[in-house]
């Protein structure tokens, strides 16, 4: 392996990478990047001399190589690349947090002690597996970091740390290893403890980069090829508009706003494909019971495989379709005031209006012999306009529509139309410079087209939600069961269920796009810094065991903080050693006052021994109810 700088051609700025030699089958000489360092004016805030660190480090790694414990240290090497390390971490730091308590007794509360301490009794490991599972979970939440951080950073923690960086590591494959079993246990917990119920479930996508541009290959293709490296970083459309590999990761959410289970694609795979995916391993590892649910998703989702799939389940969906997508028949019906419920401000303004139709639907299905076929299903669609909505989509198209017109006139070279951003309000006409004579392979003029504009300006505030649940009809009696579905296609459930029912249904959504800016913002679950396949899938498992105690909290306090606030707060619950057995606390908010009344521990005490230390954690490790 061998050092290489690489100029940005964009930006002029210039990229440290570590890149290795190979052949490839027909004895060519190759390379490809294995390691991003990040740019020089980064480490030159880092190290002194970065090309001789970098060299350096090249030489260390291709040592590594072929040693057997490779992927642990080349990880401890990318952790500190990647960092600008902190020199306030220290093992036997004096200044200690309690903040963590809270998390503390949600995590024994779900038994998730017991659960790791009896499956560590049939390892080897010398080291206790539960400790470095909590500090782990812990460090994610109050200080975000990667896995060498929060080991330096495990002096924090009124805990029995005595485990070493190369064991947090191999601890890694340990927990990956009881995923399934781990999941099952926090769900089973959740149903027990505060009353989980698994009918609504909510679905959605985001993606999660790294700080390498090494695209994993898709599979092996030599025996000797090391299966690790294979898998799931590909480059795909980033949330975040980077250029970076990215992994996918599908979320299910319950009604309460609680993680239930997720799963983890390949960057580059579409949202869509995803869904039905997540959906069976997610019933696999909690091992549901063969009840009917409801799959409530964004238009994103829509295909006709998703709904073939739940319809195939038995179970209902609530999934909003794109009203600019759909047949012209269906848009005619959208904008036919005709039969919509109209609700006005206190001056008299139009703010929301809906309806609603009982209307067959052909979909696409693949069948068994991978063709799509159409399909015809009875469905319940609901329209409904927003003015705040209407009001946003002219808002945030002013800017497109500017830069569209300051085109027209011009001429282009290309002659192809575009759906997107300004480019889908211009019209193309091909003609000939010199007498202006129409042609079909010259340039083209670009004007506006205002009869797009039109059509999109009167679908503004329109959405449409597709949905095969229903409730029971005016006079029909009600029935045994919470819910049945019908011979017509349609889950019915044994109430009356309105258009406004399904809409408040299908506007949780926001409470799961607020759970991934959690992960994001507050937990730093990017970027990802372990490399390994198995690693990363352990690094997700440690994220979302964080979220769902953070969470957990978050709806203990009725959601009355947001997450920044409580983790500020328990972040900053720190106290400073006084003597060998005296500790003096100097943070208290009213947040702080709300979490230890949810939870019964009192963070207003100033001073502290440790013996009151002691018996504050022990009374969250016995914590039943």
């Amino acid at each position: 392996m061998f050092f290489k700088p690489i100029k940005n051609r964009g930006t002029g700025r210039i990229a440290y990478t570590i890149a290795e030699s190979y052949r490839d089958e027909n004895k060519k000489p190759r390379q490809k990047q294995i390691l991003n360092l990040g740019y020089l004016d980064q480490l030159e805030k880092v190290h002194k001399d970065p090309e001789a660190y970098a060299r350096e480090l090249a030489r260390k790694m291709t040592e590594d190589k072929n040693s057997s414990d490779t992927p642990i240290r080349i990880e401890i090497i990318m952790d500190t690349v990647l960092e600008k390390r902190d020199p306030a971490k220290d093992h036997d730091s004096n200044r200690k947090n309690i903040g963590y308590a809270a998390l503390s007794k949600i995590y024994h509360q779900l038994e998730l002690h017991e659960f790791m301490n009896n499956r560590r009794r049939y390892t080897k490991a010398e080291y206790n597996l539960n400790t470095v599972f909590k500090v782990l979970v812990y460090n994610r939440p109050l200080f975000p970091d990667s896995k060498l951080g929060a080991w330096e950073r495990r002096g924090l923690f009124f805990e029995d740390c005595d485990f070493s960086l190369p064991d947090v590591y191999r601890s890694l494959d340990f927990f990956l290893k009881y995923r399934s079993a781990l999941l099952r246990q926090i769900h089973a917990m959740i149903c027990k403890e505060y009353g989980r119920d698994s009918f609504l479930f909510y679905y959605d996508v985001t993606n999660y980069y790294f700080e390498t541009d090494y695209n994993d290959p898709d599979d092996t293709t030599k025996p000797e090829d090391d299966p690790a490296r294979y898998g799931l970083r590909k480059r795909g459309v980033s949330k975040e508009h980077k250029p970076n590999s990215i992994v996918q990761m599908g979320l299910f959410m319950d009604e309460n706003g609680l993680p239930v289970s997720y799963e983890l694609y390949k960057g580059n795979k579409s949202d869509c494909v995803t869904f039905t995916d997540c959906l069976d391993s997610t019933e696999e590892a909690l091992q549901l019971e063969n009840k009917h649910k409801i799959e409530i998703a964004d238009k994103a989702m829509m295909t006709g495989d998703n709904v073939a799939a739940i319809r195939l389940r038995h179970d209902g969906y609530v999934i909003s379709e794109s009203v600019r997508r759909v047949a012209k028949p269906f848009r005619k019906y959208v904008l036919d005031q005709k039969g919509y419920t109209c609700e006005y401000d206190k001056d008299g303004n139009l703010t929301f209006k809906y309806k609603s139709r009982l209307h067959p639907k052909v979909i696409n299905v693949t069948n068994v012999e991978d063709k799509k076929v159409k399909e015809t299903i009875n469905e319940r669609q609901i329209v409904f306009y927003s003015e705040k909505y209407a009001r946003r989509a002219k808002k945030d198209r002013a800017l497109a529509i500017e830069k569209a017109k300051g085109k027209e006139g011009t001429t282009s070279n290309f002659g192809s139309d575009s759906h997107y951003g300004a480019a889908k309000y211009l019209n193309k006409t091909p003609f000939d410079k010199k007498d202006g004579e129409l042609i079909t392979d010259s340039s083209y003029l670009v004007t506006f087209d205002e009869d797009k504009l039109s059509e999109d300006e009167e679908m503004d505030g329109y959405y449409i939600i597709c949905t095969n649940v229903i409730g029971l009809k005016k006079g029909e009696r009600p029935f045994r069961k919470k819910c049945r579905y019908t011979m017509d296609g349609f889950l019915q459930l044994n109430k009356t269920v309105t258009d406004m029912d399904i809409i408040e249904m299908y506007r949780g959504l926001w409470k799961i796009e607020e759970t991934f800016k959690v992960t994001k913002t507050n937990m730093s679950a990017r970027p990802v810094f372990v490399w390994t396949q198995d690693h990363i899938r352990a690094h997700f498992l440690i994220c979302f065991v964080s979220l769902v105690l953070f969470r957990l909290l978050e709806f203990r306090l009725d959601w009355k903080y947001s997450a920044t606030e409580i983790q500020e707060n328990l972040a900053q619950a720190c106290g400073s050693r006084l003597e060998q057995n005296l500790f003096i606390f100097d943070h208290y908010t009213k947040v702080l006052e709300d979490i230890g009344k949810s939870i019964n521990i009192d963070f207003s005490r100033k001073y502290l021994t440790t013996g009151d230390i002691r018996g504050i954690l022990a009374e969250t490790k016995k914590y039943k109810g």
